[in-house]
């Protein structure tokens, strides 16, 4: 069985020694950097590889063009998945402590590099812990590999895509932050306050429930089905500060059973990057 959305703690276990699947902790705090990487090292789940969000699953900030989280190169990164061991015949599994929100960062590239088998650990490292499984200290890694990136570019827009179906009434853009931060209220980590004019605020966080696990498929079916109406699951568009939460939407509505949307991935981070660009408060 391909896992290609959700793995459950039990699933995962019943697989963790197996040489063709390889676990990816992606444990980041925005504010705190080394956080993450510090928390692997103390305690992780068995055989797991760490990511950094910021080394790993981006690319090399230029100011006043990119936002906060650029995508890496291509090569770049198929070069990193090599070294995690991953190939074309890996199932990969990524977790966090944070409901999915980093992990499914790494879910989406690899989804846009062509790579189908991986899934987020629903619940992720507290529910593992929680449930006493295998963990270990230090760092760990595996044996090299060669993945071979087929990039699915229909799933990226760029900024001047954006600026085109963001008033396009066959399309809907959404934005995944929280909504006091849509509204331009509580904005700490960007300069400029706000969303881009046009979009629907559509909180990645509504995906969870109390216990940071994922809804239920029914629950994230009606949820999105509501949002989206009869707009196709290509002509939807998701965004948040940095491209990273945003992802954590297409997972939840490809879950749910409703297709594959699409990413803007500069998210509003990049988009305020050019004064000339449009904000809307409210």
């Amino acid at each position: 069985m391909v896992y290609t959305t959700l793995i459950s703690t039990q699933e995962l276990l019943a697989h963790l020694e197996e040489p063709d699947w390889v676990v990816v902790d992606c444990r980041f705090v925005l504010t705190n950097k080394e956080q993450g990487r510090r928390a692997y090292e103390q305690g992780h789940i068995s055989g797991a590889v760490y990511a950094h969000l910021d080394e790993d699953l981006s690319g090399p900030i230029v100011p006043g063009q990119t936002g906060r989280h650029p995508l890496p190169e291509i090569e770049q990164f198929a070069q990193t998945l090599s070294k995690w061991g991953i190939d074309g015949q890996t199932q990969v599994v990524a977790y966090d402590s944070a409901g999915g929100a980093i992990a499914s960062r790494l879910w989406w590239m690899l989804r846009w590099l062509g790579h189908d088998a991986v899934a987020v650990l629903d619940g992720g490292w507290p529910r593992w812990q929680a449930e006493g499984l295998p963990t270990r200290s230090g760092v760990e890694a595996n044996e090299a590999r060669s993945f071979a990136p087929r990039p699915r570019p229909e799933l990226v827009l760029n900024a001047g895509e954006v600026e085109q179906i963001r008033t396009d009434p066959n399309y809907l853009l959404f934005d995944a932050r929280s909504a006091d931060r849509y509204r331009g209220e509580n904005e700490t980590l960007d300069p400029v306050a706000g969303h881009i004019p046009g979009a629907r605020s559509l909180p990645y966080a509504g995906n969870l429930g109390p216990d940071g696990q994922f809804l239920g498929q029914a629950e994230l079916k009606a949820r999105f089905e509501a949002e989206l109406g009869q707009t196709p699951p290509e002509q939807t568009v998701f965004y948040c500060g940095s491209g990273v939460t945003a992802a954590h939407n297409a997972l939840a509505m490809a879950h749910a059973g409703l297709g594959e949307a699409r990413l803007y991935p500069g998210s509003w981070s990049e988009w305020i990057t050019d004064p000339d660009r449009p904000v809307a408060k409210e």
